[in-house]
């Protein structure tokens, strides 16, 4: 079967994999001159198969008033005339109950989970190298208040079967060495020992590599104009050079998969939340982290990528702007020099990309009402970490086989 990816980020990228594997003529078009040049291409690092929440939880909205009136705060708001906005906003208020944020947790822990062992068996099967490390993230809390709010999600973890340890101050040193010089700012922390670290740039375009070598066909430097359809059903699209025939097309175009869709009556609610991260040589090993510690009360994730240090996090909601904005480059630093203080600031690139939020935080993959059209978005700030999973399952979908996790609540009749 011929099938058109669009988008060749991390999702996309692992998408064409899964799909030469099983068999289908296989094209990716993307606007970028190459892979995972925007949401993919630094990302915070983290392969977080535990530490995998929704934003959406109860407690969020008078957490995110007090956030709004810090000076290093994890959640900016830029209010704009957009709808699209002030119902992605509404609807994620509406998932901040426990009923909710338990469902929708389900949802991704299960995902993540099953990303966790598609991408061993990939890494076996290909050798593919990205600077990736196996020793877990150190969720760490700077206030007995952090830690104590830790028990759902440890309840929630354990009853899906993901092993993790709460540690004291000390366990977080054993951890993690170089948060010795921090000991009076660490209160505790949970350990999610089966999670990684990775560099999701060199990780994709090593796979997309492989891919092209497997016959999958990427087109770079071409720009998606609409779909084709006839009959209620896909069959092609069009873009700035023309039109190109499909059985079957996977969107994975991140945030702006929407704007695609919008046209054929689909109303996918992802929204783009910008994430800022910094990259910095390691200057001082004995100030680096071994692995990805996630800072609570920045909700920034400090990674060990190499011989590199990268700070990522926040959440900026201000609709499609890539500004870099030097309020948010103070916030990366101050968490990483508070915690780790051994990477050169003075070498350091910084970077924004714009995550696809949807608003429970569950990406929505599947098929839709028009057949042969599939998606594979949504992934929030956990499509690196999700996405081996997704594009298996994605692959197994289009091929008409039966997937090996439950995707019924991942599709976009859920909405």
């Amino acid at each position: 079967m011929k099938v058109i990816v669009l988008g060749s980020g991390v999702v996309g990228t692992v998408s064409a994999w899964y799909l030469a594997r099983a068999g289908h003529e296989v094209t990716v078009i993307d606007r970028q001159s190459g892979p995972a040049l925007e949401t993919s291409f630094a990302n915070a690092g983290e392969v977080s198969f535990g530490y995998c929440s929704p934003w959406a939880a109860p407690g969020i909205p008078a957490k995110a008033l007090k956030w709004l009136m810090m000076e290093h705060a994890p959640l900016i708001l830029r209010p704009q005339p957009d709808a699209a906005m002030l119902s992605w906003l509404v609807r994620m208020l509406r998932n901040c109950t426990s009923a909710r944020y338990a469902l929708n947790k389900g949802r991704m822990l299960r995902l993540a989970d099953y990303s966790r062992s598609a991408l061993a068996e990939l890494r076996d099967e290909t050798g593919i190298a990205y600077d990736q490390r196996m020793k877990g993230t150190l969720q760490l809390f700077r206030t007995g208040a952090q830690l104590d709010a830790s028990a759902k999600d440890v309840k929630a973890l354990k009853a899906d079967g993901i092993p993790c340890q709460i540690l004291d101050p000390e366990g977080c040193i054993r951890a993690e060495p170089a948060l010795a010089h921090a000991r009076d700012r660490i209160a505790g922390g949970l350990l999610t020992p089966l999670d990684e670290t990775g560099d999701c740039f060199k990780f994709t375009n090593a796979l997309a590599g492989l891919a092209a070598e497997n016959g999958v066909t990427f087109r770079w430097g071409e720009n998606v104009l609409g779909l084709e359809t006839e009959a209620g059903r896909v069959t092609g699209i069009r873009t700035d050079r023309g039109l190109l025939r499909a059985e079957a097309v996977v969107v994975a175009l991140g945030s702006h998969s929407p704007a695609l869709l919008r046209p054929l009556g689909l109303r996918l609610p992802v929204y783009p939340v910008k994430g800022y991260s910094l990259t910095l040589p390691i200057q001082d090993e004995s100030r680096a982290p071994e692995s990805t510690v996630m800072d609570e009360t920045y909700k920034i994730a400090i990674t060990r990528l190499g011989d590199r240090i990268r700070v990522g996090g926040m959440a900026e909601i201000s609709g499609f702007n890539n500004r870099l904005e030097p309020a948010r480059r103070r916030t990366l630093e101050h968490s990483v020099t508070d915690l780790f203080p051994g990477g050169d600031l003075s070498r350091a690139t910084f970077w924004s990309g714009l995550r696809p939020m949807t608003p429970d935080g569950t990406p929505v993959i599947g098929a839709t009402p028009v057949k042969g059209l599939w998606l594979n978005t949504g992934h929030g700030t956990l499509g690196w970490t999700m996405s081996s999973g997704s594009g298996r399952l994605i692959a197994d979908l289009v091929s008409g086989r039966a997937p090996e996790i439950d995707a019924t609540d991942l599709a976009i009749t859920r909405y």
